[in-house]
């Protein structure tokens, strides 16, 4: 799931976004909420963050350089806004 979906442009670009779309990882070291945050962006836009307790491989991954990728799997419009979007991190070997 997507953390903090909320509180950003989801809602606002959610006609626009579909399934197969990539996501932009940007790593934000100096986060002062989590050492680890890793900001989710959908062509440029804030969407929220990989969650907590599960940034941490992510975060290092990125920080040697490796070449993350992410890209939505699933939309539901759901109730819930952390069920919103499903997405992928993964790695192209």
């Amino acid at each position: 799931p997507l953390a903090g979906f909320q509180f950003y442009d989801g809602k606002t670009l959610w006609d626009e976004m579909k399934s197969g779309d990539a996501l932009t990882l940007v790593r934000e070291r100096d986060n002062p909420h989590d050492a680890n945050a890793v900001r989710v962006e959908w062509n440029g836009n804030r969407l929220g963050y990989i969650p907590r307790r599960e940034n941490a491989d992510v975060a290092r991954q990125m920080d040697r350089g490796a070449p993350v990728k992410a890209r939505i799997v699933k939309l539901t419009q759901a109730r819930n806004p952390w069920q919103r979007i499903l997405f992928e991190v993964y790695v192209d070997l």
